[in-house]
């Protein structure tokens, strides 16, 4: 689909969007290694969707991120950009997205990264 025939929706009351500091510190690791550790985390509530935490890249092992040309579209959110992760001799496909240039609505994640739950050994609070 070409960003021309891509249509922006706002948040409100029918697909509602929060973002909160978490106030906690939070942990990723992925074949034992841990990826992302910081006390900065956003959590963001889509919906229904169960919240999703996402990391400045300054407390990401980005050296183990590989950006892939794989992409998304969120009406809400705008296109998401994807990496692989690497270590301990494993790797795995498009485990993290991020939003460069998301909607204003959903600015605060800007460079932020998110790790999908399911392609990492966990994401827990520290």
């Amino acid at each position: 689909m070409s960003t021309s025939t891509r249509t922006m929706k706002i948040p409100g009351p029918d697909h509602p969007i929060t973002m909160t500091p978490s106030g906690k510190t939070w942990r990723v690791k992925f074949r034992g290694e841990t990826i992302a550790e910081s006390a900065s985390t956003l959590v963001m509530q889509e919906a229904s969707y169960p919240p999703v935490v996402y990391f400045p890249r300054k407390d990401v092992q980005m050296d183990k991120l590989i950006r892939t040309d794989h992409h998304s579209w969120c009406p809400y959110k705008g296109e998401a950009s994807y990496f692989s992760l690497r270590a301990n001799e494993g790797s795995e496909e498009n485990a993290v997205w991020t939003y460069e240039t998301p909607f204003e609505a959903v600015g605060a994640i800007r460079e932020l990264v998110a790790f999908y739950p399911n392609k990492i050994d966990g994401i827990e609070e520290v």
